[in-house]
């Protein structure tokens, strides 16, 4: 397959990447230099949820499957970019809406949610983005699918203190079903071919409940 184009879709972990409420910020410091040891080696302390990455199962159930032990067909396939960038502030996103985009939708495609929230990374605004309705991951699960995407920190509504939420249905749907979600996306708005094809392979992180990924969206000639 020789590919014509390849968007990058994730996050660069550093000083700027925006942790979720409550989470530790990646740490990276100096390990050894070119001048002192004669190579240079960075120490890298992440969450397992840092910048753009995926949760498994067990982030949401103690018998859900761990990162390490995923089929990779989860986080490689061909993809649906759903626009929901009319939505505003923590207006949840409803299977009525997204069904007429979902014409082509069969089981194993990854359903990316473009809220366009990705322009606010960075600021307290990034966590009152739209949210997928419980409703909505259901229709989801039951057509096949079994990866969702979301360019904003979380699928699900990101409770504060004056929005409580509603018990994470997003994840624990898509956890029951032995899917994944695909969080802190940036660029959808870069996919403008058909039928991309997705890749958002994890870190082999041994029992695992997530893992920072490179996501890219790939067009081939």
């Amino acid at each position: 397959m020789h590919l014509r184009r390849v968007v990058d879709l994730s996050r660069t972990i550093g000083p700027d990447t925006q942790p979720f409420p409550g989470d530790e910020p990646p740490e990276l410091t100096c390990a050894a230099t070119i001048a002192d040891e004669g190579y240079n080696r960075l120490h890298v302390a992440v969450s397992s949820h840092t910048g753009t990455h995926v949760d498994a199962p067990y982030h949401f159930r103690d018998d859900g499957e761990r990162i390490d032990r995923l089929p990779l067909d989860l986080f490689l396939g061909p993809a649906i970019v759903v626009d929901v960038t009319a939505h505003v502030d923590r207006q949840p996103v409803t299977w009525t809406e997204i069904a007429p985009q979902l014409d082509s939708l069969a089981p194993g495609t990854i359903v990316l949610l473009h809220t366009g929230w990705d322009r606010y990374h960075g600021t307290p605004r990034y966590f009152d983005h739209p949210y997928l309705s419980g409703d909505a991951a259901h229709h989801l699960m039951a057509a096949g699918i079994r990866t969702i995407g979301i360019d904003a920190p979380n699928p699900d509504e990101t409770p504060d203190e004056a929005h409580p939420g509603a018990g994470w249905p997003v994840h624990h749907t898509v956890a029951a079903h032995g899917g994944v979600l695909i969080e802190n996306l940036c660029g959808l708005h870069q996919i403008d071919f058909p039928t991309p094809l997705l890749s958002a392979l994890p870190m082999k992180i041994d029992g695992g409940d997530g893992a920072p990924v490179r996501a890219v969206a790939m067009q081939s000639a």
